[in-house]
């Protein structure tokens, strides 16, 4: 690939290779906007099959957090770190002291956390070397719950779009997968009074939310033709395609599972279709709320109150579905642009010394 002609489209900022010997550290930050403060977002170890691989998805991964950040209401960036190797055998401490190190010389442009191949421990090795990590051990914890009140909040918003009214009371809600964080989400949603049909191809996870919550099972295959006013993808990505799309019965999708379109067409039917679709990076930013609010001191009823803003964002976004007649995926970006252009324009003075959010209690 082209990277600077790659760049320059998307208007990345900053690519950053990162090389350890010893460790046999193989990293690529890559900064894509910090117009709205330094860029934060979390470091990903893969087994890329190429080093283009790798940069695409660094890339690709860096502008997804602009827009994220950015719909949560962040006084954050977007970037993304990935480290090429295998995560079960190629880890070693020095590994991310290294990149750690590397963190450390950007001197705040980005702030990096956990992300699929690396967990708690490998942050807290690399907060050994600098204070611009997030999802440290003893800080915000387990981010599940929190996205799950937010995944919750957003759905409320859908239903009152789709229903008039956002209460959940009585309405079937079906549930793909049934992870951590869509546990959570049936717990609020059970409680609220919803009837809830679940799946997943664990059966041991369907047979507890059977338990817990008086759900109904269905095969993994039947989800999409369950009788339901509320479709909730919680599992892997692009379950709304061409062949699920007829099938589905429900006027409001509302989720976790990040990526749920199958692509930007399928997004097209739904607005077609008149389905209340909630952008997937907007009603699961919970998660990084709430480790972005361990940059100033971490206090969970505040991260909480933050997560509830997920409703608002989502409602701005289909007030701008329906004032510009678009799909709702391309309402959230314009959300997130409109935002990220509204600060570039007031940004014109000098400033020799730019000003940080990051104020870490020590």
């Amino acid at each position: 690939m082209e990277i600077f002609t790659y760049m320059e489209k998307y208007d990345y900022e900053q690519l950053v290779f990162c090389q350890d010997k010893n460790s046999g550290l193989k990293a690529i930050i890559a900064i894509h906007d910090t117009t709205l403060g330094p860029a934060l977002g979390g470091t990903r170890m893969w087994t890329y099959s190429s080093e283009e691989a790798a940069i695409e998805d660094a890339l690709r991964l860096a502008k997804g957090m602009t827009y994220k950040n950015a719909a949560a209401g962040l006084n954050l960036g977007g970037g993304k770190t990935v480290i090429i190797g295998d995560p079960r055998k190629d880890k070693n401490p020095e590994m991310f002291r290294a990149f750690g190190r590397y963190i450390q010389g950007l001197n705040g442009r980005y702030i990096t956390a956990e992300d699929v191949g690396t967990t708690v421990d490998d942050m807290d090795l690399i907060h050994l070397e600098t204070d611009y990590v997030t999802g440290l051990s003893g800080s915000s914890g387990n981010p599940s719950p929190v996205t799950a009140y937010g995944i919750y909040k957003g759905m409320k918003a859908a239903a009152k779009e789709a229903y008039g009214d956002d209460s959940l009371e009585g309405k079937t809600i079906a549930v793909q997968g049934i992870g951590n964080v869509a546990f959570a989400l049936c717990g609020h949603l059970h409680k609220e009074g919803a009837k809830l049909i679940v799946t997943d191809i664990n059966k041991d996870a369907v047979d507890r939310a059977v338990e817990a919550f008086d759900a109904t099972p269905v095969d993994p295959n039947d989800i999409y033709d369950v009788d339901c006013d509320i479709y909730a993808p919680c599992a892997l990505g692009a379950s709304i395609n061409d062949d699920t799309i007829p099938r589905l019965k429900a006027k409001v999708i509302a989720g976790s599972a990040n990526n749920q379109l199958k692509s930007t067409e399928h997004g097209n039917i739904l607005y077609e279709k008149g389905i209340v679709y909630a952008p997937d990076y907007v009603i699961n930013a919970g998660g990084v709320i709430n480790v972005a609010d361990e940059l100033t001191g971490y206090d969970q009823n505040r991260a909480l109150r933050k997560v509830e803003t997920i409703y608002d964002s989502l409602t701005k976004v289909f007030e701008i579905s329906r004032r510009d007649n678009i799909p709702t995926y391309v309402a959230a970006d314009r959300m997130a642009e409109e935002r990220i252009q509204s600060v570039r324009n007031s940004r014109n003075q000098f400033l020799l010394n730019e000003h940080h959010i990051l104020s870490r209690k020590k």
